[in-house]
């Protein structure tokens, strides 16, 4: 082969791989992700759901009949929106005997004192298995809040909830977790919160330690009509117990 001809055949191979793993990048930024991964429970033996009214009115006693170990419930959102079912989800999963907790779906554009006066009050006289939970989400928030003083509500919000039950854990998926907790809420030692990472692969996408994964919206559970978030807990019956036990939550 010709001098010239090799430099040719050498650019053609390298402007084709160039094409070839552009349009791999390209793929996998564009495409949809399905919201839900099987998990193998030798693996991940803890089953959790996070419900609200949305949910209907489930029927506790199948749901843990059905090997389910824990369930969050939405008890609030912003400053004064409460759920509806909160109440009678939290009684039923009670006498079920499943591990209960709550969570509040954190407003951009709300005071974070007030979020968090919101959900005291929401959880008043309940008794908690498992910490406190604030949803941090882009999704069904405004888009123009800036994020330093979102991160600042969020603090203001998490010390709040801390000095009046237990520190918060942080729920969010990977861009929440990019924009709110990274360089923010990286430090375990120091207080800053556990995270529930919402992610549809495996391992979860985040470079943070995870306590709580939800890797589905769509699964299906006795007890629930229709589809319903599940999670799972990272680490075995024995670390689950310990951690439940290491918690007192009023």
């Amino acid at each position: 082969m010709k001098p010239g001809q090799a430099r040719f055949t050498a650019i053609l191979i390298i402007t084709a791989t160039a094409c070839m793993l552009a349009a791999i990048a390209v793929w996998r930024f564009f495409r949809i992700t399905e919201p839900h991964v099987e998990l193998d429970r030798t693996e991940f033996p803890i089953i959790g759901l996070d419900i609200s009214a949305h949910n209907g009115l489930p029927d506790f006693d199948s749901i843990a009949a059905a090997g389910v170990d824990f369930v969050y419930l939405k008890a609030s959102e912003g400053v004064s929106f409460r759920d509806k079912t909160f109440l009678r989800n939290y009684a039923a999963a009670r006498r079920a005997g499943l591990a209960v907790g709550a969570y509040h779906f954190f407003r951009f554009e709300c005071d974070g004192a007030r979020q968090a006066v919101n959900f005291i009050n929401a959880t008043r006289g309940c008794t908690f298995d498992l910490p406190p939970v604030i949803d941090v989400e882009e999704s069904g928030n405004p888009v123009d809040t800036p994020t330093d003083i979102i991160i600042e509500r969020i603090r203001t919000m998490m010390a709040l909830i801390s000095s009046h039950a237990s520190a918060p854990i942080i729920y969010t998926n990977k861009t929440g977790d990019a924009r709110f907790l990274r360089e923010q809420f990286d430090d375990l030692e120091k207080g800053d919160p556990e995270l529930w990472i919402c992610s549809f692969t495996v391992p979860p996408i985040t470079r943070r330690p995870w306590r709580l994964w939800q890797h589905s919206h769509k699964a299906r559970v006795p007890g629930i009509k229709g589809t319903v978030d599940m999670n799972t807990f990272n680490g075995t019956r024995e670390d689950w117990l310990m951690w439940l036990n290491s918690y007192t939550i009023q």
